[in-house]
């Protein structure tokens, strides 16, 4: 099993923004974030990219009003949408001024 899970950590897509001009994008570590959360790692995910747990709040709500309407879907959606672009922004400005 570790032998697959190396495997495919091998084949995941690098940054384009980051080949091509050298710095990272605003959702570099994402797919290494749900990479970790798949397997257990919440704490870890959460240091890779902070802004999984937002966007997995996001996509849920979006998925479960699909199904089933939600009374104050749009107001839920502003507030989410909103929390996840700011947790986006402020942990990409913090990693680019750490780096």
């Amino acid at each position: 099993m570790k032998l697959l899970l190396l495997q495919i950590e091998d084949y995941m897509l690098p940054c384009l923004n980051k080949s091509l001009f050298g710095f990272d994008c605003m959702g570099c570590g994402i797919q290494r974030s749900l990479h970790l959360l798949f397997h257990g790692e919440f704490i870890a995910a959460f240091y890779m990219y902070p802004a999984i747990y937002p966007l997995i709040g996001l996509f849920a709500v979006i998925g479960i009003n699909i199904f089933k309407k939600i009374k104050y879907f749009n107001k839920i959606i502003t507030i989410l949408a909103i929390v996840t672009v700011a947790t986006i922004m402020v942990s990409f400005t913090i990693k680019t001024l750490i780096n």
